[in-house]
């Protein structure tokens, strides 16, 4: 399997020209993430939490109650407030389509929060901001997005790198063997391929699809049998699976795409704004030869 292509967005800069085209990129972008959308049903649930005592460790799974289900525009209303400062709509647009999405999915009845979930957000939300022309305002974006589902976002960033450390030091063989060792990773594992197999809730998701993706590419695990085994061990559809990663590697080409564009742009309107100011310089520097010659001639 192919590893994911990293991708990054150039600085936008300030002129009218590229306030224009972050507009043209983001409609482009906005257009090709809707093969991202998340396949829901959405439905309220009653509150619960429910621990389960896989192997040596617990996992802990939370549920919202009807009372507690907010609206879409609730959410996104308690994005903007918690960051206030203006998004590039190149990142924009695509940050309200992920999060309308994300929102649905987050509220379904039957989705529990777990770690390879949140590793395959995080992977798609640092595809997305990288690029993005300050780090600190993209850690604080990814901390009001999380905030406004009513979600955990040091839990994410802390399960994620779990997983990724956990993965860096599996092979083909033993990323599949899960189930018959013990460890903190481990028993995660275990507890989805539980849920999964009938034996608790559990919502699936391409966010879940590419978590398994971002697995197998750090364990370099290249081999197609890698990823039907661990399905297989997950209790996981590898026919979504595989339509979803496809979906994810085809979003990642056409943020390439509009990457490069976008960089063009920039780059063609920089160049004009250089050469207008070279012309006016040039222009400065003979009114200022013809003012001394007329000095002089007097």
């Amino acid at each position: 399997m192919a590893a994911v292509s990293s991708l990054s967005f150039s600085v936008i800069g300030q002129t009218s020209g590229d306030r224009k085209v972050n507009v043209s990129s983001a409609r482009y972008l906005a257009s090709n993430f809707q093969g991202f959308r998340f396949r829901t049903s959405f439905s309220y649930q009653s509150i619960g939490v429910r621990v389960s005592t896989t192997a040596s460790s617990s996992v802990v799974h939370c549920m919202s109650t009807p009372t507690d289900v907010p609206t879409v525009s609730e959410t996104k209303s308690n994005f903007l407030k918690a960051y206030k400062r203006p998004i590039p709509s190149v990142y924009n647009t695509v940050l309200q389509e992920l999060i309308v999405q994300q929102h649905l999915m987050r509220y379904k009845r039957t989705y529990r929060y777990d770690a390879v979930f949140a590793l395959g957000f995080v992977t798609v939300y640092d595809q997305l901001m990288e690029g993005y022309p300050s780090d600190e305002d993209r850690d604080a974006i990814f901390q009001a997005y999380i905030k406004a589902l009513k979600e955990n976002p040091e839990q994410y960033r802390i399960d994620a790198q779990k997983l990724e450390e956990w993965a860096r030091a599996q092979t083909s063989s033993s990323l599949v063997v899960f189930p018959s060792r013990d460890g903190e990773v481990e028993v995660i594992l275990k507890d989805i391929a539980e849920r999964a197999g009938g034996k608790g809730s559990f919502s699936y998701s391409r966010f879940f699809a590419v978590g398994l993706f971002r697995l197998l590419e750090l364990a370099n695990a290249t081999e197609p049998t890698v990823l039907e085994k661990l399905c297989a061990a997950l209790n996981i559809n590898k026919r979504s699976v595989d339509r979803d990663l496809d979906v994810y590697r085809n979003l990642l080409s056409k943020l390439v795409q509009a990457k490069e564009l976008l960089k063009e742009y920039v780059d063609r309107e920089k160049k004009k704004i250089e050469e207008r100011s070279e012309s006016q310089k040039a222009n400065e520097a003979m009114k200022k030869c013809l003012g001394e010659y007329q000095y002089d001639s007097q």
